[in-house]
């Protein structure tokens, strides 16, 4: 079993940053998958940045730019750097990961993160 659990969400206004964190324990590995996710109700999960086991990074157009996925293996922890936040970026934030796959932000992941939540004031 593979347990991830986030930090780091909050309230911030417009223009403003927060920095996610995802500790990663239990059967977890350096060499997993592993990937930012959004939601806002009523809406579907949207994947926002991925990181591959070499450091290979992709995100969403919406991200693209402001937003910076990292990981520290030695921690077992993944992060997301937010930066220039708008009120669109408000939605419940979720980690994720997986053995296995190609660099991906759809949502076929296997293990996942309670969400932590992020709101940005304007």
């Amino acid at each position: 079993e593979v347990n991830l659990v986030e930090f780091g969400g909050g309230s911030v206004q417009a223009g403003g940053s927060l920095r996610l964190s995802c500790a990663a324990s239990g059967y977890f590995y350096g060499t997993f998958l592993m990937a930012w996710f959004r939601q806002v109700p009523g809406k579907e999960r949207e994947g926002v940045a991925a990181i591959d086991s070499n450091g290979s990074t992709l995100y969403s157009d919406s991200v693209k730019g402001r937003f910076t996925i990292s990981k520290e293996n030695a921690k077992n922890t993944l992060y997301l750097q937010m930066n220039s936040l708008t009120p669109e970026d408000t939605a419940m934030y979720y980690c994720a990961a997986d053995r296995v796959g190609p660099l991906r932000t759809s949502s076929d992941f296997q293990y996942w993160g309670q969400g932590t939540q992020v709101t940005v004031t304007s």
